[in-house]
């Protein structure tokens, strides 16, 4: 009897003491790493999130760029942090679940070193052709490239990226052969793209819905389940014909490993808190991407299922980097 009031006791201490933790917490500044340099996509939804963010949690939020690699110095850096909330990393598809598959010598595994803590957000990509393509939806591109097997190219910003994966799982889906160019950066390739130099392209939907007004490009699918409110008039791959072809990129935040569930939980309850407002909402869809919160243990499961079917599209791809 003496041992069972002992056990309980002992129980009810740890729950108090995990209760005060998670009060506790923060206690100081929140980092947010960032694995790619200052201004470009990712770090645009770090400070559209954080703006809120320290409002929710009580303590300022603070950006810190540790760019190189592909997102994994910023990952290195975030593994060896202390695991007690204080120190996260938004990263986006290629640091989560293409770089696993990508790297041979990866210093870091996704579900082992980090804990998952909140989706934040999906990102859709055009399927672009240069105008001179006759081709004006993806069932007569299709038709177009099945009668010049290897002769209808497409770029992307680099070897393993997902403009690089997302048009060969295309491939897969399809059975067409297209040659991939790749380019130093997305810029470059696009341009290319509008100069006829290539013919074909998986892109962001901001600069894809640019240059589509324009009529620089033609955009002939989204590969999201359902239509971009940047594009409402183009259609979606599985509208096309294409079943079950929905492929998007997509952000979120991840702390070290051992950090604990309490604290976990309150950073994923702060961000879905974020992303319930409009402004938030509105401004991020402008920015291109799609709010789509799931909370740490949703979020964990959504990244197992990933993994495999990303690892296929770089083995299928042969994109292998050291």
């Amino acid at each position: 009897m003496k041992l069972l009031r002992t056990c309980i006791t002992l129980a009810a201490g740890l729950a108090f003491a995990a209760a005060v933790h998670a009060q506790a917490f923060p206690s100081k500044p929140i980092r947010i790493v960032v694995g790619f340099p200052a201004g470009g996509p990712l770090d645009q939804h770090a400070r559209l999130l954080s703006d809120k963010l320290q409002t929710v949690l009580g303590q300022p939020v603070v950006m810190d760029y540790k760019a190189g690699a592909g997102g994994t110095v910023g990952a290195q850096e975030v593994m060896k942090a202390p695991p007690d909330g204080h120190t996260i990393m938004l990263a986006n598809t290629g640091v989560m679940v293409i770089n696993p598959a990508l790297y041979s010598r990866l210093p870091y595994a996704t579900l082992k070193d980090f804990v998952p803590v909140a989706r934040t957000a999906m990102q859709p990509l055009a399927l672009l052709v240069n105008t001179s393509v006759p081709a004006k939806n993806l069932q007569e591109f299709m038709a177009y490239a099945k009668s010049r097997p290897g002769q209808v190219n497409f770029g992307s910003a680099g070897n393993g990226g997902i403009s690089h994966l997302v048009p060969e799982m295309f491939k897969t889906a399809t059975g067409l052969f297209m040659v991939h160019i790749p380019y130093r950066g997305s810029a470059p390739a696009f341009t290319d793209l509008m100069g006829g130099q290539v013919q074909f392209m998986a892109e962001s939907i901001p600069q894809a819905a640019s240059y589509h007004k324009q009529g620089k490009v033609r955009a002939l699918a989204v590969t999201s389940k359902e239509r971009n409110p940047a594009l409402p008039e183009v259609p979606t791959v599985i509208e096309s014909g294409i079943k079950g072809f929905e492929v998007v990129g997509f952000y979120g935040f991840l702390a070290p490993a051992g950090t604990p569930k309490d604290v976990v939980n309150k950073l994923s309850d702060a961000f879905g808190q974020v992303l319930q407002m409009p402004d938030v909402r509105n401004r991020m869809v402008s920015q291109g991407a799609d709010p789509a919160f799931l909370g740490a243990d949703d979020f964990a499961k959504f990244l197992a299922s990933e993994m495999p079917r990303w690892a296929d599209a770089v083995k299928k791809s042969g994109a292998k980097l050291d």
